[in-house]
């Protein structure tokens, strides 16, 4: 938050109100992120709606327009409303919606596809990733439009809805991508991957970016050296496939070893590990703090003047410059792009190494294509002085930059916010990292499956009954970058509001903590933490599975029986006898590829430039 120096607007939402109508499932968790940016509840009373049908949000203050530090102070008034959904419109000759929860809606999207890879068939997350990806994306379409608004913008009244159906689209985009590409997986898509155990029990996660490191490790456990080369390529491509299928003699080498022997290995090697902690261990050093910092600085007095935009959506005729690598920050910017900003893109010579990542469209990388389509490039080395004062020098122009280097790289190269900010003192200066500032003693690397490891996410991604495993879908870098988009839009009202530079830092910690509140708040009431034993578990049809809605799970299962499910029925034929009884269920979703033509999502998903496979934005204002 901002220094004890800042006496007025020290958070966006500072001095609004918002109401929320419709099903707590939506409005819950949105509720709380406008809580943490300033805003308080007009009327705390009852929530209203079940748990299904459409929820409003609306964040107001009449008195926004002289409290904005606009000069005249005839600015308009604060105001918008998000509507949010299950699914997203259909077709008026389609069946009845199938996406009423957040277990249909995994079922859906590929998410439980894309989860039970590690374990080759589909597996429902027992967190509720979707709606919490939901929350974030429909308080960044408030943001939008109330900054959009505030800037004067054309179409400023419109509306931002959100689906959760296309905010589970977005969350599976890049493995959408490559399941439509022009060649194969780099890996093998197959059942296995880690946490591995040793020899007491200990589960844990093993890390390292450095094939010389992962060598040094198993072979001082004296691992076999042929098990060694197979494992290094499913272990180096785990963020892209979600599975791992490594030989069995490496998991024989960990379960003959004890946790100490396993430390001193991957402290000799240069390779980190990570012990799985409990939900309970997370909650007891929890501190609360928000998802993400918002920091304002610079002498104050109006950010560099705007001209009105002419191109459509709330942040155009903004800059993005993005240094981004891997997920967290390239989808940060991704998404402002969306918005209409202009986002240009900082490689190294020669360009993104990961454009030439397999599988490809018309020779460059599907994922690639996924997180950065639509973005300018410079190459930009930044080892060099005279290309970081280029760097700067585009900075000084900018509205937001963005980057995810490594911890203290920023501030090595001159290139950290303070020393930007003598260029633009107006800049949103962005920092999406792995563990945020001192919230974790001796925290290891931050990257996604090691902050699962860490704090809880492993335990809570799976029902009781189940070995607690971080999922090899990259949950924390996708929603990290979701949060890290919210912390710009964030950064950029607040900055409208002061007339200052606003530093803005979100993690994969923060994006962690997002996950497991719910789990986390369950234990704080003397509640079991992990949800129960065959939760979101998808029941068999005779060709393919079927996912009911939470609601209706126990009821579905007293009709099939067993776990066998509808063994001997299609799945058409099993939705229709649920239906027949008033059950809600869906199909489940085991192809990505098969998601082109699924009519639950009829035309939304279509084909880039390259023939990549692209999903629909995940708001539309209207």
């Amino acid at each position: 938050m901002a220094s004890p120096a800042v006496t007025q607007t020290a958070r966006p939402l500072d001095g609004l109100r918002f109401t929320t109508s419709g099903p707590p499932a939506l409005t819950g968790p949105v509720a709380e992120h406008l809580r943490a940016l300033g805003a308080v509840p007009a009327d705390p009373g009852p929530a209203q709606g079940g748990d299904t049908g459409t929820a409003r949000v609306t964040v107001a203050d009449a008195a926004f327009g002289d409290a904005a530090g606009r000069a005249s102070g005839t600015g308009p008034p604060a105001r918008a409303t998000a509507v949010i959904a299950w699914q997203s419109p259909l077709p008026p000759a389609s069946a009845t919606p199938d996406v009423t929860d957040e277990a249909t809606a995994q079922a859906a999207t590929g998410i439980m596809a894309v989860h039970g890879r590690r374990d080759g068939l589909p597996r429902g997350l027992a967190v509720d990733y979707a709606t919490a990806a939901t929350a974030v994306l429909t308080t960044q379409g408030l943001l939008a439009a109330l900054l959009a608004r505030a800037r004067g913008c054309e179409g400023a009244a419109a509306q931002p809805h959100t689906y959760v159906d296309r905010a589970g689209l977005l969350v599976v985009s890049q493995y959408l991508a490559a399941s439509g590409a022009d060649e194969g997986e780099a890996a093998e898509l197959a059942p296995g991957g880690p946490p591995f155990t040793a020899a007491d029990g200990t589960l844990f996660e093993l890390e390292t970016l450095d094939p010389g490191a992962w060598a040094g490790f198993w072979r001082a456990l004296e691992a076999p050296s042929d098990a060694v080369r197979a494992g290094w390529r499913p272990f180096q491509f785990r963020y892209a496939t979600a599975c791992a299928p490594f030989p069995e003699a490496l998991h024989a080498t960990t379960r003959a070893h004890g946790w100490q022997r396993i430390r001193d290995a991957a402290a000799v090697s240069g390779a980190e590990v990570c012990r799985l902690r409990s939900l309970a261990e997370r909650a007891a050093e929890q501190d609360g703090a928000a998802p993400w910092t918002l920091a304002p600085y610079g002498p104050g007095g109006r950010a560099r003047p705007k001209a009105p935009p002419s191109a459509p959506g709330p942040l155009a005729g903004m800059t993005v410059l993005e240094a981004g690598r891997r997920v967290q920050a390239p989808l940060a910017a991704h998404l402002l792009g969306l918005l209409g900003a202009e986002v240009i893109r900082i490689e190294p010579p020669g360009g993104d190494p990961l454009r030439g990542m397999p599988p490809a469209c018309a020779g460059i990388s599907a994922r690639w294509l996924a997180l950065n389509r639509g973005k300018r490039a410079v190459e930009i080395d930044i080892k060099s002085p005279a290309d970081r004062l280029r760097l700067a020098g585009l900075a000084a122009g900018a509205d937001v930059f963005l980057h995810n280097w490594a911890p203290g790289k920023a501030a090595e190269l001159g290139l950290d916010s303070d020393d930007l900010a003598r260029a633009n003192p107006g800049l949103v200066y962005a920092y999406t990292g792995g563990w945020g500032t001192g919230r974790i003693a001796d925290p290891p690397m931050g990257t996604d499956f090691m902050v699962q490891a860490r704090t809880g996410v492993g335990e809570a991604a799976r029902p009781e009954g189940e070995v607690p495993a971080p999922s090899l879908m990259t949950l924390l870098d996708v929603l990290g970058g979701l949060l890290g988009t919210e912390a710009v839009l964030a950064g950029l009202l607040l900055r409208e509001r002061t007339g200052r530079g606003v530093r803005v830092d979100s993690s994969l910690l923060g994006a962690a903590d997002l996950l497991t509140a719910p789990a986390l708040r369950r234990l704080r009431r003397g509640e079991h933490g992990r949800r129960p034993a065959g939760f979101r578990t998808p029941l068999r049809a005779a060709d393919g599975w079927i996912a009911p809605a939470d609601a209706d799970a126990r009821a579905v299962a007293a009709v099939v029986g067993g776990a066998q499910g509808f063994a001997e029925l299609s799945t058409e034929d099993a939705l229709r006898a649920l239906r027949a009884r008033g059950l809600a269920a869906t199909a489940v979703t085991t192809d990505l590829a098969d998601l082109h033509h699924d009519p639950r999502f009829a035309g939304s998903i279509s084909r880039d430039a390259h023939g990549a496979p692209a999903v629909p934005d995940p708001w539309s204002f209207v």
